[in-house]
């Protein structure tokens, strides 16, 4: 299991070059986005609009940050991730975008483990409980977009220095840590 400290946006060579079990720090820009960022994108597609940023080589974190208004801009308090499956309907649409790096917690299922092998993407793990130490390696808010939405469902822009660490637990060679934990509880359960 190694270690990485990758710059973001992520190329295809970056991505399959990890594997489940390794660690990864992200250096660069990354994105948050929860359920409405998710839909609004989606909107935004079948609309032919534009979106809001350039996806491509990108980190998608599904957290719902704490941000105060400082001055002109703004603060992140603490960003901690939220459960992704709630954005697995979104996972051909997100490969499609050219997102490298899923982060969050939980994992996802068989539509983002069949997109991460076609697109080259990873899904990270980040650590519950983890939200403040996350958010000291954010060095800089650039905004937020749907602000309308809330403060957590808005599409945040966050400049990072190693952003971490997560675990690789679903990589695009097909591994899921959470496949093979269920497939050896079934195992297990088998035997009762």
């Amino acid at each position: 299991m190694a270690v990485h400290e990758l710059k973001v946006p992520l190329s295809n060579q970056d991505i399959e070059k990890l594997q489940a079990g390794d660690t990864v720090f992200l250096t660069g820009t990354v994105f948050t986005a929860r359920d409405m960022a998710h839909l609004e994108v989606k909107k935004l597609l079948q609309n032919r609009a534009d979106l809001p940023v350039d996806f491509t080589g990108s980190a998608v974190f599904h957290a719902g940050p704490v941000v105060r208004k400082s001055g002109d801009g703004w603060e992140l308090i603490v960003i901690g991730p939220t459960t992704s499956m709630r954005m697995e309907p979104y996972a051909e649409m997100i490969g499609q975008l050219g997102v490298k790096a899923i982060i969050g917690k939980g994992g996802m299922r068989e539509d983002s483990r069949k997109a991460f092998q076609k697109y080259k993407q990873v899904y990270l793990q980040a650590a519950p409980g983890c939200a403040v130490k996350l958010a000291s390696a954010v060095q800089a808010v650039e905004g937020g977009y749907w602000l309308e939405k809330g403060m957590p469902e808005a599409l945040w822009v966050l400049h990072v220095e190693k952003f971490g660490p997560f675990a690789v637990t679903m990589d695009s060679h097909g591994k899921s840590v959470y496949q093979d934990i269920k497939d050896n509880a079934l195992k297990i359960m088998a035997t009762f």
